[in-house]
């Protein structure tokens, strides 16, 4: 198990993060202060910050109720921080922010902006899926634990958080990377009476289908990004998360998301599969790559050879030498199994988790996102794959 001292380090300033510290109020004063701040220039930049999809749909009167709600318990967690701390920074953030969305126009901010299609930033799309993730799994991680003395803001949140808060703000720009070259690109290669075959099975069908080309194809993108150097050095920023919770599964480099998705959806594309199916593909492969880093201790063992489940996941990411290259499958665990690469030790658990061979990366979204365009040195490299790993 890990040490529960690294799981919950002290601050830089040496001042301690236990409950009753005034650093979880404070901490929470600011996530609160940031998602009421962020709601309130929604209001104001809708035609920017807000997906179209998605503001014809909001419940307006309920939104103003909730962010006066978030309002107000920044503001009273930042007293309660300022009150207990030595040093103020975390609750006079948490409450300068709500202080700065009071002044835009706090929970009565006028809906501003001339609506249009055009490019965006998804900054509701964060506060929703934060909002969302945070109520659902923290809840979780706190009843179901599997390491117990792992905090919720442990070592490398902020990091992660970052790449949560990026990818859902630029929801767009993954979608043009992800979806658009499978449909540019790969046109020629589309057959009209297969498409036709396809589209006109039963969508509960369809979506099965869409679950095997999907994880079949994703299989073979995820072992090669083990297996070559070159991408090794963009996945390894996934692997580099030494805790796993919820939202370690955010940790990922463009590139590898650009490359992954991009790939998947080529087949899914070429098949003609219908959108609805592919919808509720989407949501599902959204919620369940959360699950799986999740930490719980559900073992789900009449579903271990089914459907992947966190212990299977989990070992993907161990720090063990019998892990390494190891479950590449995201949904189907039959895949692994089917080519060599299965692994699900009975009753265990990985111990620790991390890159493997002490390969050094930076902290921080955008040291991490240059990283591997930089020069590799050569004790950086990725150790070399168990014979039959290879791609």
């Amino acid at each position: 198990m890990n040490d529960p001292a690294a799981s919950q380090p002290p601050t830089p300033s040496g001042e301690p993060t236990h409950f009753g510290s005034g650093w979880i109020s404070g901490t929470l004063s600011m996530v609160l202060g940031v998602i009421g701040l962020g709601a309130v220039l929604c209001f104001h930049f809708p035609w920017l910050l807000t997906m179209p999809d998605l503001r014809g749909h909001y419940p307006v009167p309920y939104v103003r109720a909730l962010l006066h709600l978030v309002l107000v318990s920044a503001f009273l967690l930042g007293v309660v921080s300022v009150c207990l701390r030595r040093r103020k920074v975390l609750g006079m953030s948490g409450i300068g922010l709500t202080l700065a969305a009071a002044l835009l126009g706090g929970s009565r901010v006028p809906l501003d902006g001339e609506m249009n299609d055009g490019p965006f930033l998804g900054l509701d799309w964060f506060l929703l899926n934060l909002i969302a993730y945070s109520a659902v799994f923290i809840p979780l991680e706190r009843l179901f634990a599997l390491r117990s003395d792992q905090a919720i803001f442990r070592r490398g949140w902020r990091t992660d958080l970052a790449y949560f808060f990026v990818s859902a703000l630029l929801v767009q720009v993954t979608t043009l990377l992800t979806m658009r070259p499978a449909m540019v690109l790969f046109q020629w290669a589309a057959i009209p009476s297969v498409q036709a075959w396809v589209s006109e099975m039963p969508l509960p069908l369809q979506f099965l289908g869409i679950l095997f080309v999907a994880d079949f194809t994703q299989y073979w993108v995820h072992r090669a990004f083990h297996a070559v150097p070159t991408l090794w050095r963009f996945h390894a920023i996934h692997h580099s998360a030494e805790s796993m919770d919820w939202l370690a599964g955010s940790r990922l480099h463009l590139v590898d998301v650009a490359v992954t998705r991009g790939l998947t959806y080529v087949p899914i594309y070429l098949l003609g599969f219908h959108e609805a199916p592919l919808f509720v593909y989407v949501v599902f492969v959204s919620i369940q790559a959360t699950f799986i880093h999740a930490n719980i201790r559900f073992e789900f063992r009449p579903l271990r050879w089914l459907l992947v489940t966190p212990r299977f996941h989990h070992w993907h990411h161990g720090a063990a030498p019998e892990a390494l290259d190891k479950n590449f499958a995201v949904h189907l665990p039959f895949l692994d199994w089917l080519f060599g690469t299965y692994y699900l030790p009975e009753e265990r658990w990985p111990e620790a988790y991390g890159l493997l061979d002490g390969q050094a990366l930076p902290d921080g979204y955008l040291r991490q996102f240059a990283h591997p365009f930089l020069p590799q040195p050569a004790g950086d490299q990725k150790s070399a794959a168990p014979p039959g790993s290879q791609v």
